[in-house]
């Protein structure tokens, strides 16, 4: 049997992995983007922000946005073998907004999302398979617990009864211990009601403020190249990978008969020079797992999508598929910063190359100190009260009333860029945002790159959850335990005296949070919208599998990279099934 999951990204190296511990299965990876092997700002945690803009950065930038002033914003995607796992996926501090705007900076947070939302997942599909308590066994298949780097006793920072210890994808805690983190943890006991302690983010309830926990093993990253094609796995005489290779189109294998067109063959092109076009046909079913914006892209050019828009720019449809390129939900992301009276935080690291030089050779020589840790040490998931005025004009979007409208991300420093001074920042995120934006096409041509169009804060719901958002992140530093080190908001945040004046700030700082999804949304099998059905199989269509976040009908309140793990775990099952290899 051959398979052939497009794309070494997350979700492509899980089902790679999977599908050939059958020897009977060959599984062949295309992969567009460089190997992940000997990437310093891959492997170094701390690094990883340099990434971007650079051959393993897909380099997308957004439509103009209405709703911020018609800015454009970059858009990162990870263009190497592990996808955005290796460069971006779904973890991202914040620094100061500086005159182009704010930076952000990889930190591979791992974060599952609420129970409530994959029990929505289960309600919308009509398959309990994909519920909470269900999906279990695959949250423990993916994590691997691992000891942090420093080895300091963890006890307290996290609930060991919720993971697990004997997976393939490293989890761990914080590194590096920063002198910010106890006036965090004292906060929490200063403002219980607005921030209370959770021991575990990761337990299904989310809510409350916890210590990060992030993909990093023994200092370095774990992503799902280094995991899932580690060096056990990627021997296997039955699993193959093609780098720097395209893929352009899939194929109808055979045209149409009574029933569904079948598409099992894989058009796709050297990444630099566009050519030759080859084909190869899988003998049961491709995979394809490019991603929220990478599927679609693929779908679209293939003609499987909305066939009235695919005729009006020249492409010949096969299936109309009319959601393909819908339901973009991406978590719109602001920086904010404070100016500290300390000269101990990870600002030391951007402004004097000395200090950065020593660090590395401390992190070269045994994997710790701060660059072997994410700069971000604790997250706070909040929801906005019950009785607020927003909800008498517009319905509560989250899934569960354990589930947040917002999250704050809190890190000790400003990020790589050189700044003057020493400064605390909490990056605010709006995590069940409503605003539905899209992926499409203007040309021909795969090598082009799509419109995205993210909609960010295009509804009276998204701006006010983010204003609400960067409120409590400055009432998080009215807690006594902050007196007199905190000096004062920077970055515009200290001119924010009015809503207005607030709203133009944040429609002048928004970015990504690299967590799109919904682009190939599932839905029940007999439903009349969605793209896949609930075994992720592509409606309307023999022979295609789609395994990305691009399934995901909503996007849990989480930074992305967990939850997509979790499906691609559960999809292998799924696509072991259907051959009868369970």
């Amino acid at each position: 049997m051959r398979t052939d999951p497009y794309s070494g990204g997350t979700a492509g190296n899980v089902i790679a992995n999977r599908l050939t511990e059958n020897h009977n299965i060959n599984v062949l990876i295309i992969e567009s983007g460089p190997s992940n092997l000997h990437v310093l700002n891959s492997i170094v945690p701390f690094f990883a922000t340099q990434l971007e803009d650079t051959e393993y950065d897909w380099n997308f930038t957004t439509i103009a946005q209405d709703s911020l002033g018609g800015r454009v914003l970059d858009f990162p995607r990870g263009h190497i073998l592990g996808g955005s796992s290796s460069i971006s996926e779904s973890e991202y501090i914040y620094s100061p907004r500086l005159s182009d705007g704010a930076i952000s900076l990889d930190a591979m947070f791992y974060t599952r999302g609420s129970s409530s939302d994959f029990d929505r997942f289960a309600a919308v599909t009509g398959d309990d398979g994909w519920s909470w308590d269900k999906l279990q066994p695959y949250i423990r298949k993916n994590e691997k617990w691992t000891a942090p780097a420093d080895h300091h006793n963890a006890t307290g920072q996290f609930d060991p009864a919720v993971h697990g210890f004997h997976g393939i994808n490293a989890v761990s805690l914080g590194a590096f211990p920063h002198p910010s983190d106890p006036r965090v943890i004292q906060t929490t006991s200063e403002l219980p009601d607005d921030f209370p302690f959770n021991l575990d983010m990761n337990s299904g309830n989310p809510l409350g403020l916890g210590w990060l926990q992030v993909t990093i093993k023994r200092g370095e990253r774990s992503s799902s190249a280094t995991s899932y094609l580690g060096a056990k796995f990627i021997d296997r005489q039955n699993l193959h990978v093609l780098l720097n290779t395209r893929v352009t189109r899939l194929l109808e294998t055979r045209a149409p008969g009574p029933s569904q067109p079948v598409i099992r063959t894989v058009e796709f092109a050297d990444e630099d020079t566009q050519k030759p076009r080859i084909t190869l046909t899988a003998t049961k079913e491709v995979i394809l797992s490019a991603g929220a914006i990478g599927t679609p892209h693929i779908l679209l050019h293939s003609g499987i999508g909305d066939a009235k828009s695919l005729k009006a720019i020249g492409i010949q449809p096969v299936v109309d598929l009319q959601d393909v390129g819908r339901n973009l939900i991406d978590q719109p992301a602001l920086g904010n910063a404070w100016l500290v009276n300390s000269n101990d935080t990870l600002d030391e690291i951007s402004a004097n190359q000395t200090i950065r030089d020593e660090a590395l050779q401390q992190w070269e020589k045994n994997r710790t100190g701060p660059l072997a840790a994410s700069p971000t040490t604790h997250l706070a998931f909040s929801r906005i009260p019950s009785d607020s005025p927003i909800f008498n004009s517009v319905r509560d979007p989250t899934s569960g009333k354990n589930t947040p409208h917002y999250e704050l991300v809190i890190s000790n420093g400003a990020g790589l860029r050189p700044m003057q001074g020493h400064f605390i920042s909490i990056g605010t995120t709006v995590v069940s945002p409503t605003a539905r934006g899209s992926v499409s096409l203007n040309s021909t041509d795969p090598f082009e790159q799509p419109l995205i169009d993210p909609a960010y804060l295009a509804t009276e719901f998204d701006i006010f959850a983010m204003r609400e958002a960067v409120r409590s992140a400055q009432k998080f530093f009215t807690a006594p335990v902050w007196k007199d080190y905190i000096l004062s908001p920077v970055g515009g945040l200290e001119n924010a005296t009015s809503d207005q004046l607030l709203d133009d700030y944040i429609r002048k700082g928004i970015f990504t949070s690299a967590h799109p999804v919904g682009t190939a949304a599932m839905s029940a099998k007999n439903a009349n919208f969605g793209v896949v059905d609930p075994d992720l199989r592509a409606k309307g269509i023999s022979g295609l599998r789609i395994v990305d976040a691009s399934v995901m009908p909503f996007v849990p309140c989480a930074h992305t990279q967990a939850p997509v793990y979790i499906i691609a775990e559960r999809a292998s099952d799924l696509i072991k099934e259907a051959w009868g290899l369970l």
